[in-house]
């Protein structure tokens, strides 16, 4: 392990202390006192997973993989508890297909030259959408990735303005037509500016008035069909900003958004203020969408290429 990868693993193991400390905490105590795995350690771990925000649906498929293999082993101990924990929750979460910023599709690049991986971002104003867009768009640049950023979210002055501080901080180029602007017209202009100068990525901000899909809907659909006019097969990713520190409601937004949209992708922001950090478990099994990307950190660097296995063995580790 390098010294890059043992930082990383200590941003995640900071980020989920607060959400460790509570699930071990818990864990704990659904054990104390028993030498295995009974009906009422189960219920008691069942109570646990729930708190932990794991959701309902995916802490009976967790509950009912554990009860599988009592059936095959006749009995389990509780010392084992935490590695079929690790195991069940693994098989639950999805493989995510990014592993490295020097290369935005998970299948390599190959989309010819002067063609760029478009981005398209949604989410809910205040889930940390435009500061997750300009980490993204520092990492690519930390990677040798020329990045254009879309202001398109133009409902909001703010949202605009924000984006252009975040392209600042991140070196990135932005196009931007101000607030009330055709959000369809910016990210045309975004993405025929990428082409004409040959960028690598490019990563289009977009509003998330889900108090009116119906509106919201039409805009997504609008903005596709004219990035397409550019390029046939963009955007190649729509990835769904949520807040882990929300809970169940992150859960409600994941289903809003895909009812409206093809969501391809999650990034989970603000996992190091919460000890709700089990609903990354619940939204992959869910939605069966993979996890990219995780906030761990307010810092430029501090968003995280997902690991499903770091993710789990960082939940359960002893260590602080």
């Amino acid at each position: 392990m390098g010294l890059f990868d043992i930082f990383s693993k200590k941003k995640l193991d900071s980020g989920l202390l607060r959400t460790r400390e509570g699930f071990l905490s818990r864990l704990g105590k659904v054990i104390t006192g028993k030498a295995i795995v009974d009906d009422e350690v189960l219920d008691n771990l069942e109570e646990t997973l729930i708190t932990a925000d794991v959701g309902t649906e995916t802490t009976l498929k967790i509950i009912s993989g554990i009860q599988k293999r009592i059936e095959k082993e006749k009995k389990i101990g509780t010392e084992r508890l935490n590695e079929i924990l690790k195991e069940e929750i693994s098989s639950l979460l999805i493989d995510n297909p990014f592993t490295d910023f020097t290369h935005p599709s998970p299948v390599g690049e190959g989309k010819g030259v002067g063609v760029p991986y478009v981005i398209l971002v949604v989410g809910v104003n205040g889930v940390g959408k435009t500061t997750t867009i300009g980490k993204l768009a520092r990492n690519f640049k930390n990677a040798g990735k020329s990045v254009v950023l879309g202001a398109a979210d133009t409902f909001r002055a703010a949202a605009v303005e924000q984006l252009g501080i975040w392209a600042n901080r991140a070196e990135a180029q932005i196009i931007s037509q101000g607030a009330n602007a055709d959000p369809a017209a910016v990210a045309f202009d975004t993405v025929s500016s990428a082409v004409a100068k040959n960028m690598d990525v490019v990563i289009i901000d977009t509003a998330g008035r889900l108090h009116n899909k119906i509106n919201l809907m039409s805009e997504l659909s609008k903005i596709k069909r004219v990035i397409q006019k550019v390029i046939p097969d963009a955007p190649h990713e729509v990835l769904l900003i949520l807040d882990a520190s929300t809970g169940q409601n992150a859960v409600e937004q994941c289903k809003q958004f895909t009812e409206v949209t093809q969501v391809t992708a999650l990034a989970l922001t603000k996992l190091d203020g919460t000890a709700k950090g089990g609903v990354v478990i619940g939204i992959s099994d869910q939605f069966k969408i993979p996890v990219k990307f995780i906030g761990v950190g307010e810092g430029m660097d501090d968003l995280q290429i997902f690991n499903k296995q770091e993710f789990v063995n960082s939940l359960f580790s002893q260590s602080n």
